[in-house]
């Protein structure tokens, strides 16, 4: 299926260096609301600055990649320390190239992180890269992402990566 290359954890904070390693993976291109942060919180969630601090040391390559606008999208990219592409129009390809190009690496270095199957899993396996995904850290409040939600569900993973 589409997203054999799919791996899923619990939270972003699960995916560990050797986890990547493990993927080939030296890139992350990861979407913010409700993967690094709640919907439109302009804070991170818990664990998650330590988590970016983690990936930098361990020489992972970061870049957000947001279908949302700059104004919600720099703020956020500032406070974490990573470049970033607003309006990236997830699950198409052009945000995922731009950030590739961006980071210097092959695509068969970079995974895609994010917590919705018709954007960022879709998406990854469009462009031709692996993907990470992550729950959704909360429920939608809105009817249009409510529906979206339910028509994921049978795609949503069973399994979920442990480290050993």
């Amino acid at each position: 299926m589409w997203f054999d290359s799919t791996v899923a954890v619990r939270s972003v904070c699960c995916i560990s260096p050797q986890l990547l390693k493990k993927m080939g993976v030296r890139g992350l291109l990861l979407d913010i609301d409700n993967t690094l942060t709640t919907h439109d919180n302009p804070v991170p969630a818990e664990g998650v600055m330590e988590w970016i601090a983690s990936m930098k040391r361990a020489g992972i390559a970061l870049r957000l990649v947001s279908n949302n606008h700059p104004p919600r999208v720099k703020p956020f990219a500032k406070l974490l320390g990573i470049p970033c592409i607003c309006d990236s129009r997830k699950p198409l390809s052009d945000g995922f190239r731009r950030a590739a190009e961006d980071m210097h690496l092959p695509k068969e270095a970079l995974a895609v992180v994010g917590d919705q199957i018709y954007t960022d899993i879709l998406g990854a396996s469009w462009f031709g890269v692996k993907s990470i995904y992550v729950p959704p850290m909360e429920h939608e409040k809105t009817a249009f992402f409510k529906f979206k939600r339910f028509m994921e569900k049978p795609f949503l993973p069973k399994k979920f990566y442990k480290e050993a």
